[in-house]
């Protein structure tokens, strides 16, 4: 058989692509937008000053040498470009006639751009707590949800991805498409203090075999040693994640009550722990309402819709850090289920972990730790 001779290119550049200078969007757009505040806002979804923060804590990663061939791509254009594919979701085909530049060229700009973004910031905006960080995040805790020794809310949302080749059902969830699940551990101020992508599968199952489950099981998350609860005279309570039906009970990690034979002591520490669990779920509903590119299917591979996630989880914490935010905090979720993980029962939890949640059970009926309202709160919602 005659092999095919290659295909010769009809042009080394494009006749469209060679006005980028002229009629490219960021030449066109980018010095009108700085002058317009609010526009520049919604085109970046963040403030000028900070997109400045940005590129200051990117630019020598975004800088590239210009050849006798052609001039390379400012860091400028590269950041914006990424970006607005962040905000928007648009597709490589429609940026490219947007921006004028190849498709595999905004491809390699977007990842590369991501993979510099988890890079450069992650510890800056991302920081592995230490027992001072946990004793603050408690602290917030407390003072917006009322429960104490919270050290963050945990939970999963599935991130639908096009089916990777090859991947048999290892992406498949149990709402019948493909996925990638992001876990995180998230404040009271909605940033995530530790997050992680993993495929679709149970979410039990990701967060035992998450690095973050490890170091949890393994004691090596620098919590803080036990205290007692606030005006408690009882024992000193280990500092707790809060968590829904999906996750396993234990001295660590609290979750609720199952629904059926409850009275009102269970109910009202069902109703005080979905109080503290709601902030996870507003941070992934702040999250994919600022970076619309979670409102689709992420067309790439598994490993670069993995950067696009850890960027955007970076700018999340970055724009929320050095922007005030304009959104309301509202839970844009229901609060009494997650967010996308099944709620398959986990086994029987262990000895130790019952006597934690019977602990903060009995505190939250208590003088001390009851609320004047939680007992109507619980007796309205009742069916």
């Amino acid at each position: 058989m005659l092999s095919e001779e290659p295909r010769r290119r009809r042009w080394w550049v494009h006749p469209i692509v060679s006005q980028r200078l002229q009629k490219g969007q960021f030449h066109t757009l980018y010095f009108d937008l700085r002058h317009n505040p609010e526009k520049f806002q919604g085109y970046c979804r963040m403030s000028v000053a900070t997109f400045d923060i940005l590129l200051a804590s990117l630019r020598s990663g975004l800088t590239f040498q210009d050849t006798t061939m052609r001039r390379s791509i400012s860091p400028e254009e590269r950041l914006l470009l990424t970006l607005r594919f962040l905000a928007t979701g648009n597709s490589f085909a429609s940026l490219h006639y947007e921006y004028l530049l190849g498709i595999s060229t905004i491809s390699g700009i977007v990842c590369h751009t991501c993979q510099l973004i988890w890079q450069r910031l992650r510890e800056a905006v991302m920081p592995t707590p230490t027992a001072d960080d946990w004793l603050r995040i408690a602290d917030g805790f407390y003072q917006s949800s009322q429960f104490p020794n919270c050290i963050g809310a945990l939970d999963g949302k599935h991130i639908r991805v096009k089916k990777p080749p090859h991947s048999g059902s290892q992406y498949f969830n149990f709402k019948q498409y493909f996925s990638i699940v992001l876990l995180a551990l998230v404040d009271s101020n909605y940033r995530f203090i530790i997050v992680g992508a993993y495929g679709s599968t149970a979410d039990a199952r990701i967060f035992c075999s998450s690095r973050m489950g490890e170091r949890l099981r393994a004691n090596q998350l620098a919590l803080p040693e036990p205290r007692r609860l606030p005006g408690s005279s009882a024992s000193a309570t280990p500092f707790v994640i809060v968590a829904d039906e999906g996750f396993a009970l234990s001295p660590h990690v609290m979750r609720a009550f199952p629904r059926r034979d409850l009275d009102d002591r269970k109910r009202i520490f069902n109703y005080r722990l979905s109080r503290a669990r709601r902030y996870v779920e507003c941070a992934f509903g702040i999250l994919s309402n600022k970076w619309r590119v979670f409102m689709s299917s992420l067309q790439m591979s598994p490993q670069n819709a993995t950067l696009v996630i850890q960027a955007c989880v970076i700018l999340h914490n970055f724009t929320r850090i050095h922007d005030v935010p304009s959104e309301p905090e509202v839970a844009p979720f229901p609060t009494t289920t997650s967010l996308g993980l099944d709620h398959n029962p986990q086994g029987r939890p262990g000895s130790a972990g019952l006597a934690v949640r019977e602990l903060f059970a009995d505190y939250f009926i208590s003088p001390e730790g009851a609320l004047s309202w939680q007992l109507n709160s619980i007796r309205g919602t009742r069916r």
